[in-house]
């Protein structure tokens, strides 16, 4: 089978179960099925992403590899905590975002191995900045649905797609844990760059967009906690905060990859 329909069956799969679990196409709650389903399109999209990422000497993460690894982690992390907590409303979202990702890693330019991924360590840390990017996408798009949710809250007909999701209190308590455990990961993977880079590099770690950017994020996800567990921020305070953070967590890898690889052609 050519790689390409290899791409083609992943990104269907995501999209065949994002239209058929869409918030309010489907009666009823989650059942075994709808929460392992998933699984098929994901395990391809795995293997996709380690033929990609992995296939050659070191690391090779340019902006769409990047992208479907994130979305491959995020529908890892939502497929987790739906045994858990009632989420049925929001994987149409995660599936449709995963099966876009794949896309994007079909036709999108490559990007080079990253210097020193050969190492044990690095990859330990990549590790670590790709899931705590992947829990604030979801909790980024928990903000802008919980937005949604009251903006309609009081109207006596709300739209199926917002009054299929989980109830207010259950996207905003999720949000914050999200959150939480994202702080923890990028405090980790930020203590770890300067580590790494004094180590190898003899030097630390030196103030790129990326180091800055994802100080700037670390900062505002910080004070969302602090002004959570202080003033006990909720709201539009909270989606504010959250998406604020998350825009610059964008801008300190992904964005800035895709200038260089989309728009100026360049590694």
């Amino acid at each position: 089978m050519p790689v390409w329909s290899l791409y083609l069956l992943s990104a269907a799969g995501y999209a065949a179960l994002a239209a058929w679990l869409w918030p309010g196409r489907r009666a009823g709650g989650a059942t075994p099925l709808t929460r392992l389903l998933p699984l098929a399109p994901f395990v391809l999209h795995l293997a996709l992403l380690r033929q990609d990422v992995l296939g050659g000497l070191g690391v090779d993460l340019g902006f769409a590899s990047t992208l479907s690894a994130i979305a491959a982690l995020t529908v890892l992390v939502y497929g987790l905590a739906s045994w858990r907590y009632p989420l049925e409303g929001l994987q149409g979202f995660v599936l449709a975002f995963a099966g876009v990702a794949v896309l994007l890693q079909a036709v999108a330019p490559h990007g080079h191995p990253l210097p020193y991924s050969e190492l044990p360590v690095f990859r330990v840390h990549l590790l670590m900045a790709m899931t705590a990017y992947s829990l604030f996408t979801i909790a980024a798009l928990h903000a802008v649905l919980i937005a949604l949710a009251e903006r309609y809250l009081h109207r006596p007909v709300p739209p199926r797609l917002v009054s299929g999701l989980p109830p207010l209190l259950t996207l905003e308590r999720l949000l914050f844990r999200l959150i939480e455990v994202g702080f923890v990961l990028l405090t980790l993977t930020l203590a770890s760059g300067v580590l790494f880079s004094e180590e190898i590099l003899g030097k630390a770690m030196p103030l790129t967009h990326k180091t800055v950017f994802g100080i700037v994020s670390w900062l505002i996800f910080g004070a969302l906690l602090l002004g959570r567990r202080v003033y006990g921020w909720r709201g539009r305070v909270a989606i504010y905060w959250t998406l604020a953070g998350f825009v610059s967590l964008l801008l300190a890898y992904v964005g800035v990859q895709f200038v260089l690889e989309i728009i100026l052609h360049r590694g």
